[in-house]
């Protein structure tokens, strides 16, 4: 069994990929760390605590940061042109959640203890800013020999970003954060714009799906309408599923082919954001990505295969 921590920040594309996390059989989801990001981390938090009642989940909710790791950068206005003005595409749902309790500890708290709880076996699936971790290596930097691997969705290291040219959203939205993550001394897998922009799930799939998955495929096929609607410009009649590609690396790794090499996170300037690998098998003077641990970054994704696994996830 993979044991599991989803760091997220939901989010549409999130709600899909925390199902698959509780649907697959491979899976014990340990817990749902809320981050800001698609929406404040208020916000976030509820939706957590939402779709934790709505999916059945057992696995507790720690709330996450609500500012950058820097609390001098600005903040950037939420996505409210993608999730809605409540994150999960504005689908109607109550202001709190007073029947579902959070866990009493910060999200970065919760990530230290269930790490030190399970030595070298929990995988953090991270799909929002990185802040939460960034926060949990401050306080006790030891955790980075404890984690069994972080699996990250974002960047973007061959493709233009999806907020900036030079930027994908999760990395923009607190670089520093991202740049501490990728440094740390513990195994990061990135999925990025790279990979996860060719995968498409269709509406006429999401539809199929709904009526095969039960309530909770079918709140997730009605929170993912306007998503599909937002992604028309780019896909013909579907979304593309970036979070639900790092779950999938989790459980099928053989899907991706990575590259290695140091990365850094461009902090500041009209790159901020910019995520930069050194690949191993390339030769460079010193520079600031010397001395760095190697991760791992997806480049390839056979992502047909990709998009069935998550539907055979949602409804078996």
């Amino acid at each position: 069994m993979h044991k599991v921590i989803f760091d997220t920040d939901p989010g549409i594309d999130d709600a899909m990929a925390l199902l698959f996390l509780e649907r697959h059989p491979d899976i014990e989801l340990l817990g749902i760390t809320s981050v800001f990001g698609n929406a404040s981390a208020d916000t976030t938090t509820r939706n957590a605590q939402f779709l934790k009642r709505e999916f059945g989940i057992d696995a507790p909710v720690a709330r996450g940061a609500d500012v950058t790791f820097d609390p001098g950068r600005p903040m950037a206005p939420w996505p409210t042109i993608v999730h809605g003005v409540n994150g999960l595409g504005d689908i109607e749902m109550p202001e709190t959640i007073d029947d579902v309790p959070l866990d009493p500890r910060p999200a970065f708290q919760f990530i230290i203890d269930t790490v030190r709880e399970h030595p070298g076996e929990v995988e953090i699936v991270a799909v929002g800013r990185m802040t939460n971790l960034a926060m949990a290596l401050a306080r006790d930097p030891e955790i980075a020999g404890l984690v069994k691997q972080i699996v990250v969705m974002g960047g973007s290291f061959e493709k233009n970003g999806n907020v900036t040219p030079a930027a994908e959203a999760n990395i923009h939205g607190d670089p520093e954060a991202a740049d501490i993550v990728f440094t740390a001394p513990w195994k990061v897998v990135i999925i990025g714009l790279d990979v996860t922009i060719q995968t498409v799930m269709t509406r006429t799939m999401m539809k199929d799906l709904a009526l095969r998955g039960g309530p909770a495929v079918e709140l997730l096929a009605r929170i993912s309408d306007p998503y599909i609607d937002f992604y028309s410009q780019q896909v013909d009649d579907g979304m593309v599923v970036h979070d639900s590609c790092a779950c999938v690396y989790v459980v099928a790794p053989e899907l991706f082919g990575l590259r290695k090499g140091s990365v850094r996170v461009v902090c500041g300037g009209i790159a901020d954001g910019l995520t930069l690998q050194k690949p191993s098998a390339q030769f460079f003077p010193p520079s600031p990505w010397d001395d760095k641990p190697e991760q791992e970054v997806a480049m390839t994704i056979e992502a047909v295969k990709a998009v069935d696994l998550v539907a055979r996830t949602l409804a078996p």
